[in-house]
């Protein structure tokens, strides 16, 4: 059985690889999403790849995927620290949550290091780079095999 994972980002990620490349890298989001789309053929699932600069677009994408995906890897960027509405979404969602940083939020600025996506994540990855969604990825692939 194939299952649909959604990613979605939040705001100026679709800046990555432009906005302060010496904090974010290099790779732009495209790059990210070709490399998730190809891991995620491997580990057969379908692949829903989503960004927005607007938290109620992202509050819809959860929405839609309620009764459609299987679990949702979210990069909710600066609205980590500030959507009660992500959080609530997200809390209507009954699939596995993974919440990805590309930096360690907890060795940056102090307003940084609280995230309200954390009180629903089943899991956080920070500081590992772009190489972050490939290991959610992963193991989202373990926790619904």
């Amino acid at each position: 059985m194939t299952h649909q994972i959604c990613i979605l980002n939040g705001p100026n990620l679709n800046l990555l690889g432009k906005r302060q490349p010496e904090i974010y890298g290099r790779e732009t989001l495209d790059d990210v999403k070709a490399q998730c789309l190809t891991l995620s053929q491997n580990l057969d699932f379908d692949l829903d790849f989503f960004q927005s600069n607007h938290e109620g677009d992202i509050v819809d994408r959860i929405h839609a995927a309620r009764g459609e995906a299987a679990g949702i890897i979210i990069n909710p960027g600066a609205f980590s620290h500030t959507s009660i509405a992500i959080l609530d979404a997200l809390n209507a969602f009954e699939g596995h949550v993974l919440e990805v940083h590309i930096t360690n939020i907890h060795k940056r600025e102090t307003f940084r290091h609280h995230s309200y996506i954390s009180l629903r994540a089943d899991g956080v990855l920070a500081g590992f780079g772009t190489q972050g969604y490939r290991l959610a990825l992963q193991r989202m692939a373990e926790v619904l095999s």
